[in-house]
């Protein structure tokens, strides 16, 4: 299987935040995809090291190459991009932290709105075919002005004023960043498609731990916390790294596509995840977690139809207990009557 699907060359590509969460299963894919020219774009003096030992990464065809890139800096990401004429760029990295950013600005706004650009400028001076723009859910929500009764599609944006007041600028962050990236694409005549996947989870390939993988920690570990203007449910990391690649080699692929397995309530996930664990102290919610969010099974219709199938959630919920537990960042759990 793999022979034939390595009879068709590549074409070369670049993976921005390479060594992250979503990066590592990406640049898995790809190398089970055939893909055998890969530039690796990731944060000066991050690991990468764990990327080598993905199967197929030390095949005598495949050429990994790493960059150290501050996206800020114009000249680094032009290193990374060039070579890619023809192929493609998947823009994964984007600033995401675990606690509350001390300069929104500095920390988030501007390394995601003017990296995003960077790397558009780059990829139109180098001729790269097609930019895979990851954006996310939060750069959808939260959108109290939602119509009521009406299920969450690519047509929302999110509320800035909403975020800024209560002071969330992750999302206010994703949010510029896809803007600004399809305003580009449109003045400059990049091909660009973008992915809005919900929260990913999955193995974590990387050394530490990511910012979605942590929402199911915390829920382990008896959060409270209800996700209440940030959650369209779900998402199996591998699918949105196959989704990623689906976009990316379709032609008529365009525009924005929601990535999650479902939209429903986040009080309905922790229940779902309670009798799958029931060693772990789970908070049962009372109500809707999400007031007047429209649950629909097949709410990623656009991904669907270009034939992405989904893994179940229980099976990607399973895939990141065992490996948050195998990574030592998992330790409370009920104690044995």
């Amino acid at each position: 299987m793999a022979d034939q699907q390595r009879t068709a060359a590549k074409p070369p590509v670049c993976v921005t935040g390479a060594n992250g969460f979503i990066g590592s299963w990406l640049v898995k894919t790809l190398l089970e995809h055939g893909y055998t020219t890969i530039h690796l774009s990731i944060f000066p003096g991050s690991d990468p090291s764990h990327l080598f030992s993905l199967p197929g990464a030390t095949s005598p065809s495949v050429s990994l190459i790493v960059y150290h890139v501050n996206l800020l800096d114009a000249a680094a990401v032009d290193k990374a991009v060039e070579g890619c004429a023809g192929g493609g760029v998947f823009h994964v990295a984007s600033p995401c932290t675990l606690e509350d950013p001390v300069d929104p600005q500095k920390e988030l706004l501007e390394p995601a709105v003017k990296g995003t650009l960077n790397v558009l400028a780059a990829a139109k001076k180098f001729g790269v075919r097609r930019v895979v723009l990851t954006s996310s859910i939060s750069a959808m929500v939260p959108n109290p002005g939602w119509p009521t009764g009406k299920v969450f599609d690519e047509s929302s944006w999110t509320d800035l004023d909403y975020c800024k007041s209560r002071q969330k600028w992750y999302p206010v962050s994703k949010t510029l960043a896809e803007k600004a990236a399809w305003e580009f694409a449109k003045e400059n005549n990049v091909d660009v498609v973008a992915i809005n996947p919900a929260t990913c989870l999955g193995q974590l390939l990387q050394s530490g731990l990511n910012a979605s993988c942590a929402v199911l920690q915390q829920l382990l570990q008896g959060s409270k916390d209800t996700q209440e203007y940030h959650w369209l449910g779900a998402v199996h990391v591998k699918d949105v790294a196959t989704a990623q690649i689906l976009l990316f080699e379709t032609p008529t692929a365009s525009g924005r596509y929601l990535c999650t397995n479902g939209i429903y309530q986040f009080g309905g996930f922790a229940e779902k995840i309670s009798k799958l664990f029931p060693e772990f102290p789970i908070h049962r919610f009372m109500g809707e977690t999400q007031p007047g969010l429209v649950a629909c099974k097949d709410a990623a219709k656009r991904l669907i139809d270009l034939g992405l199938k989904f893994t179940p959630v229980e099976d990607a919920v399973r895939d990141t207990v065992f490996s948050l537990k195998a990574k030592g960042f998992l330790g409370q759990e009920k104690p044995s009557s």
